[in-house]
């Protein structure tokens, strides 16, 4: 008896996943709960367990393609294996499973395929095909528009990076996004801060900023303005694969030493890939720090769906007026993003100052 293993509801509202990596291959006998596959979706990956024991008789999306929730993934069987179906979903998106059009001597691709490839003005007749039976792949039509001669590689957008691009596409399609920026001289704070990272005291001034402007520790729901009475702040982290976004909870409640500790251990989680899925979501405002790496300026994007992020850039001796002399200082520059349908610039340059207040007081 066979068992056609679907993709199943992975709850938080997620709807569609990226079959990131097969644990197990066609032919091979498994146990019920062995490892079976890895799950991506914009909210963590998920290694999923055998439904069933048996031999692993088909495989039918294949790694690297992003398919809804109830989509048949695997079948596992007790006996002969089975050869592949003629559809696997190459270049696949969220939507009803589709066969290849494939008449006799005709290329071979699905509907979809072919529309993008409509789109990009490639002729599917000089398309070699690198799917099965020789069947045109969205990646095969997308290099087809690559001339021969011309030196260049293509990369799947595929895992975290295809997250992000999703991500920060309807963060800048659906917020009108404006950002203010201030010096900060933190020589002081750069003496006195010992072994703890100047992350742990952005945090912590960030709250203090965020009580006297809360309306950047929101999002907007429809006609509403959701303003947070937590402070659990998003704390971006650069991976070997891309920006990760954990959660720092309850950053109020917590000391300089416990946010130093936390945001370490969040990012040693983040760039092993060992995060858990509540690691990652929840956030009411998000701060980012890339320390050396942060360059002299940017403007990060919102987090979406929040309304605020705010950005520490680079740390560096830079001249500057005190007292009426130009002196040396341990100078950097704060930003802070924020959704202007929420969020006026003055009340953003509010909060701005008190958070470089704070850290010049620290």
């Amino acid at each position: 008896m066979a068992y056609e293993f679907k993709l199943p509801d992975l709850g938080e509202g997620v709807a569609e996943g990226e079959i990131a990596r097969w644990l197990v291959e066609m032919g091979q006998e498994i146990a019920e709960d062995d490892p079976l596959v890895e799950i991506q979706t914009d909210k963590a990956t998920v290694e999923v367990p055998s439904p069933a024991a048996g031999i692993v008789s088909a495989i039918l999306v294949q790694a690297g393609e992003l398919v809804p929730v109830g989509t048949p993934l695997v079948v596992i069987g007790d006996g002969d294996v089975a050869a592949p179906p003629p559809s696997q979903g190459e270049g696949r998106r969220a939507g009803p499973r589709e066969e290849p059009v494939a008449p006799s001597g005709r290329v071979q691709a699905t509907p979809i395929v072919r529309k993008i490839a409509a789109e990009l003005g490639v002729d599917l007749a000089s398309v070699k095909g690198s799917g099965p039976g020789g069947r045109i792949t969205e990646e095969d039509v997308r290099a087809g528009t690559v001339q021969q001669d011309e030196r260049a590689r293509r990369v799947p957008l595929r895992g975290i990076r295809r997250r992000i691009a999703k991500h920060l596409t309807e963060s800048q399609q659906n917020v009108p996004a404006v950002t203010v920026v201030e010096e900060c001289d933190l020589t002081d704070l750069a003496k006195s801060r010992g072994d703890r990272s100047f992350l742990a005291y952005l945090l912590a001034a960030s709250v203090e900023g965020l009580r006297i402007v809360p309306e950047l520790n929101a999002r907007l729901d429809g006609d509403e303005i959701v303003i947070w009475e937590r402070y659990d702040f998003g704390v971006a982290v650069q991976t070997d694969e891309g920006l990760v976004v954990p959660v720092l909870r309850d950053v109020d409640a917590r000391s300089l030493e416990e946010l130093d500790a936390e945001a370490q251990k969040l990012a040693e989680g983040a760039r092993a890939g060992t995060l858990k899925p509540e690691e990652l979501r929840g956030s009411t405002f998000t701060v980012t720090s890339a320390g050396k790496l942060a360059g002299l300026f940017a403007t990060p994007l919102l987090n979406y769906p929040e309304v605020g992020i705010l950005g520490l850039h680079r740390i560096a001796e830079r001249p500057a007026v005190r007292q009426g002399e130009i002196v040396v200082r341990s100078i950097g520059w704060l930003s802070c993003t924020f959704d202007h349908r929420v969020v006026d610039g003055v009340r953003a340059s509010e909060f701005l100052l008190e958070v470089a207040n704070r850290l010049e007081r620290s």
